[in-house]
């Protein structure tokens, strides 16, 4: 038994009859500085005592390793206190300021990230913190409405998720989302759920809504976006003339508008034509056949003299009477007349000297074959049918970087499927 472990009935404690110094003689020896006075009128309690008869300094460990209890007589003992190891790994993430913590956050995945939310109230709050929800990537993301959920109520600045689907989701935040650049292109998306969060956007800049199907709420939530600079509507339907004509005339810091084969009337496009801001100067108005008239492409060339890119393809009323109004654009880098069946290959072969600055001329459905080759030998500083797709406001166009990036930008926090 060690030394600082005794039975009960052997503690050295007063007697009534008995003196403390007697007492001392039978038992154990004992060091000086560590044993009990004398006197007998001294009152000690078991507690004081056991505290009193524990050595001053550590002993060495018996090899032993069997409990003190584990005998038949029931023993009071102290054991020696270990160190607590400084260096265990809780003891330093405890200790880690939380701006050293957010440093190493901002490198963890997005799954991972979420998981360690769950792990204690401070690691869930320094997961959610803003600062690492700067930029989130949901692409694809099935079931997604309490994760979008979850995700604007972050403060997310950079919001990516095409092609996901959202089911009903009713966005229960009051003060204004802090997004700046979106794109739920090609999503499936009730229109109700779309209303409840961009009605709260005010800082938008970079928006795309391809292939949704919207409302005169969403569009005049737009108007409340006076930065708005990239736009891309393409194919979208569900809204009236007025609604844009009002939004469009809102939003005057406008640079590219991609409004191409939206489910549009006549009065839709003459909207378009009338409220653009004359800063814009890359426009998709693609895809109206006979709604588009020389007439609305003289409005449009007199209020946007900047225009550089200018897609109107599929306007079928277009014929070669077209060049001299187009003409008055200065600086028209990009002419895309594809499928515009009334202008004739002869019309084309000038195109070079009307338009001094084009680099690039898309003409598909109009010259094939060996026609496109004489063509090309006609306009050698031009690029002819080399870009199939338009890039007006798209956030990801083909010609751009591969990779999970809109608008030349790369979302941090990226679900991967």
């Amino acid at each position: 038994m060690p030394e600082h472990s005794m039975p009960l009935q052997d503690l050295p404690c007063l007697s009534l009859q008995g003196s403390m110094l007697s007492q001392a003689k039978r038992t154990h020896k004992r060091r000086s500085k560590g044993g009990l006075g004398e006197g007998p009128d001294m009152e000690c309690t078991p507690t004081e005592l056991i505290q009193q008869w524990s050595p001053l300094h550590k002993h060495q460990r018996l090899s032993s390793k069997g409990k003190e209890n584990d005998g038949s007589r029931f023993v009071l003992a102290r054991r020696s206190r270990r160190k607590r190891d400084s260096t265990s790994s809780d003891i330093a993430w405890d200790h880690l300021p939380d701006e050293l913590l957010l440093r190493i956050l901002f490198y963890i995945p997005l799954q991972d990230l979420l998981r360690m939310s769950t792990v204690c109230q401070r690691w869930r709050r320094l997961a959610l913190d803003e600062s690492l929800w700067h930029s989130v990537d949901l692409e694809g993301l099935t079931h997604m409405g309490p994760a979008l959920q979850q995700v604007l109520k972050t403060g997310v600045r950079m919001l990516r998720c095409p092609r996901s689907f959202v089911e009903e989701l009713h966005f229960t935040g009051t003060g204004p989302l802090q997004i700046v650049v979106m794109d739920v292109s090609s999503s499936v998306i009730p229109t109700s759920s779309l209303e409840s969060f961009i009605c709260h956007c005010r800082q938008l800049e970079y928006l795309s809504l391809e292939g949704l199907q919207l409302s005169d709420a969403i569009i005049s939530s737009l108007s409340k976006n006076p930065n708005l600079l990239q736009l891309n509507l393409s194919g979208c339907s569900g809204f009236s003339a007025p609604a844009l004509a009002d939004m469009l005339k809102s939003c005057t810091s406008m640079e590219q508008l991609n409004i191409a084969w939206c489910d549009f009337s006549s009065e839709h496009v003459k909207s378009v034509v009338d409220g653009v801001s004359s800063s814009v100067t890359h426009l998709n108005l693609s895809g109206y056949r006979e709604k588009l008239t020389l007439d609305d492409v003289k409005v449009l060339v007199t209020r946007c003299p900047l225009i550089q890119t200018l897609d109107l393809s599929d306007s079928t009323l277009l014929m070669a009477d077209s060049f001299p109004v187009l003409k008055q654009l200065k600086g028209l880098l990009h002419l895309s007349l594809s499928r515009c069946y009334h202008i004739h290959l002869a019309a084309l072969t000038d195109l070079d000297k009307t338009f001094p600055t084009l680099g690039l001329l898309d003409v598909f459905g109009i010259v094939s074959g060996s026609h496109l080759s004489s063509l090309k030998k006609e306009m050698p500083c031009v690029g002819i049918n080399s870009r199939p797709f338009s890039s007006v406001a798209r956030p990801t166009p083909a010609s751009g970087p591969v990779g999970y990036f809109m608008w030349n930008r790369k979302c941090r926090l990226r679900f991967k499927l």
